[in-house]
C-alpha cells in the first residue's frame, strides 16, 4: 500500500509541474482546457520548419548526392546510430520515433537563440521556445515512457513485468518508482538548461549589450544540441533496456 501512495503520489506530482509557470504567459480557451498559446504557436514553427526540411530531403534524390542530400543523409545516419548502439539490433522499427525526438528537440532549442521572437507582440506574455516551457518536455517525457512500456510488452508479453522483481523481489518499490522518476528527470533537465540559458542571454543583454551576449549564445546554442542529443540517447537506452533487460 505504501508503494501504491507513493506512485500516486508521484503520479500526482507529475501533473502538478503542468501548473509550474515562469513569467506571464499567453492562454488560449480549446473547449473546457486551457493552454498556453505562445508554447502552440512556437511549436507550429519548429513542425513547419521541420516538415518543410523533409519535404525539401524527399524531392527529386538524386544518385550523385548534392550538398543538401549528403546534409540530410548525415544527419539520418547520426539518428541511425544512436538508436543502434542504444537499442541494439532491433533499433530499426524505433529510428523515426528517436529521430523525432531529437529533431523536435533540437530544432525547439535553437529556435529560442536564433529566431527573434520577441519581435511578435502578445497580449501577454512572450514567444520563446517551445522546450522552454514544462508542459512541452513533460509531454515529450511521457511519450518517452509510452514508448518503452510499449516496447517492453511488445517483446516480452507480461513477462515484461518481471523485471520489477528482478533481481530480487526486496527491490519492487524502488523498481516501481524508477519508472515514474524516469519522466520526471527528463523533463526537468530539458526545461531547466533551456529556461536557465535563455534567462542568462537576456539578463546579459539587458546589463551588456553588445560584446558579451555574443559568446554566452554560441554557448547555448552547442547547449541546446547536446540536450537534444541526451534526451535522444535516454529515450533509445530506456526502450533498449525494456526489450532486452541491460542497462
Amino acid at each position: 500500500m505504501n508503494v501504491l501512495s507513493c506512485s500516486i503520489n508521484t503520479l500526482k506530482g507529475l501533473y502538478d509541474i503542468s501548473g509550474v509557470e515562469v513569467g506571464q504567459h499567453f492562454y488560449w480557451q480549446i473547449g473546457g482546457f486551457q493552454v498556453h498559446g505562445q508554447v502552440l504557436i512556437t511549436s507550429w514553427v519548429v513542425i513547419a520548419i521541420l516538415l518543410s526540411s523533409a519535404a525539401i530531403a524527399a524531392r527529386n534524390p538524386q544518385t550523385i548526392p548534392t550538398d543538401g542530400q549528403n546534409f540530410f543523409e548525415y544527419v539520418l545516419e547520426f539518428i541511425r546510430d544512436v538508436s543502434k548502439t542504444q537499442i541494439g539490433e532491433e533499433y530499426r522499427p524505433w529510428v523515426p520515433f528517436i529521430g523525432t525526438m531529437f529533431l523536435f528537440i533540437f530544432v525547439s532549442n535553437w529556435s529560442g537563440a536564433l529566431l527573434p521572437w520577441k519581435i511578435l507582440q502578445l497580449p501577454h506574455g512572450e514567444l520563446a521556445a517551445p522546450t522552454n516551457d514544462i508542459n512541452t518536455t513533460v509531454a515529450l517525457a511521457l511519450l518517452t515512457s509510452v514508448a518503452y512500456f510499449y516496447a517492453g510488452l511488445t517483446k516480452k508479453g507480461l513477462g515484461y513485468f518481471s523485471k520489477y522483481i528482478q533481481p530480487t523481489p526486496i527491490l519492487l518499490p524502488i523498481n516501481i518508482l524508477e519508472d515514474f522518476t524516469k519522466p520526471l528527470s527528463l523533463s526537468f533537465r530539458l526545461f531547466g538548461n533551456i529556461l536557465a540559458d535563455e534567462l542568462v542571454v537576456v539578463v546579459l543583454v539587458s546589463l551588456v549589450p553588445l560584446v558579451v551576449p555574443i559568446p554566452v549564445m554560441f554557448l547555448g546554442l552547442f547547449t541546446s544540441g547536446i540536450q537534444a542529443l541526451i534526451f535522444a540517447t535516454l529515450a533509445a537506452a530506456y526502450i533498449g533496456e525494456s526489450m532486452e533487460g541491460h542497462h
